[in-house]
């Protein structure tokens, strides 16, 4: 059901409970802008153009069947500020309306700009990227799929993200439109395998089943990629490969965050068992005990030592991030490779593997000021 914007023009009237007058005049819609800056509520701002009485005017705005948020319409005078001004506006009870009296100098065609909340209008951004067979870059592209359930149609309208160019696009209650937004073509990619050990088994032998390790692909949103001109949103992405013979193939589905620029947007492709990693734990003995005065232990320290035996199976290069945990307090004995601390209790180290090569990591700390 097409839902009815009544604008009423009263000139020099008042208006009561027991007697309003519903229609006199119904100006046209103009420009229309609907901004999704905010992914909770859409703001609408269209142009109007009154034609107001010299003298006190009352304009009637009613809204029934729409979704809007009543405490945020606003009404802005756009061609005479000084000479038109907005006096009040009233609420009729019980009723989705409103009442604004506007002041006039002069009888005159006035240009105003009516803006307001609207909900359900949404927005999902979805990627597609399709790699070439060498999986070194990709083709991307992204999509606005912009969804009107508001109860409110838009013939005409400038549809506004939070960034990139605008769409000069219309949408009509209940229609769903697929909007490209972004294209670019041969990004460079980083192809990632990542071992998190509060996640993945330490020995992957003695597990049943398949057993490996999350693949991803890194696309860095800076200007050197071909990309970096605004914050990428987050939203679903599929990736594609070219498999050599004129077709693709899928290699994931993934929803990545918001991406500002200078980050990077990570997807994740699936697991793979062309790295494995088989960790150990070599040592977890109890020092500096203390005690209290009936012999009880009350704190100590431990010291720990983590081994890794890590092997690249794949003909090509490879490079692994390696996530540890250390909880608590603690300190670095010795360490085989540098790492960087994502927070207090965890350590991100980034290895490069030859092809058909192996590593071995090494890691031996104290954790402190333990309780028993």
């Amino acid at each position: 059901m097409k839902t009815k914007w009544t604008i009423i023009l009263l000139a020099g009237l008042a208006i009561t409970a027991q007697a309003r007058i519903k229609m006199v005049a119904l100006p046209e819609r103009g420009h229309t802008d609907i901004r999704l800056d905010n992914p909770s509520a859409t703001l609408i701002e269209e142009e109007r153009v009154l034609t107001l009485q010299q003298g006190l005017n009352q304009v009637d705005f009613s809204w029934k069947g729409v979704s809007i948020d009543s405490d945020s319409i606003r009404l802005t005078v756009l061609g005479h500020p000084d000479d038109v001004t907005l006096l009040n506006v009233s609420y009729p009870p019980n009723e989705a309306a409103l009442v604004w009296e506007i002041n006039s100098k002069a009888a005159v065609e006035e240009k105003v700009r009516i803006s307001y909340l609207l909900s359900n209008i949404d927005r999902l951004i979805t990627y597609k990227m399709v790699a070439d067979k060498e999986e070194t870059k990709v083709d991307l592209k992204s999509f606005l799929v912009l969804r009107n359930f508001s109860g409110e149609d838009f013939a005409n309208a400038r549809v506004l993200l939070d960034y990139g160019e605008a769409f000069e696009r219309g949408i009509q209650h209940e229609e769903t439109k697929q909007l490209l937004f972004l294209k670019a073509g041969a990004v460079p990619i980083e192809k990632t395998w990542t071992f998190d050990a509060a996640v993945k088994p330490w020995d992957p032998e003695k597990v049943s089943g398949n057993v490996g390790i999350p693949v991803s692909y890194k696309i860095k949103n800076a200007q050197e990629s071909g990309l970096g001109k605004f914050a990428l949103n987050g939203g679903k992405a599929r990736v594609f490969q070219d498999d050599g013979s004129g077709s693709t193939i899928m290699l994931g589905e993934d929803r990545p965050a918001l991406v500002p620029i200078g980050e990077k947007m990570e997807v994740y492709i699936g697991d793979s068992r062309d790295i494995t990693v088989t960790q150990k734990k070599m040592t977890d003995t109890r020092i500096n005990i203390r005690r209290n005065n009936k012999n009880q232990i009350v704190l100590y320290d431990t010291d720990e030592l983590i081994t890794a035996k890590i092997e690249n199976f794949k003909d090509k290069p490879a490079k692994l991030t390696l996530i540890q945990h250390i909880p608590g307090q603690w300190d670095m004995e010795k360490c085989n490779m540098e790492y960087k601390l994502e927070d207090a209790s965890t350590l991100k180290f980034e290895i490069e593997l030859p092809p058909n090569g192996k590593k071995d990591f090494e890691m031996h700390y104290h954790r402190r000021n333990i309780r028993p």
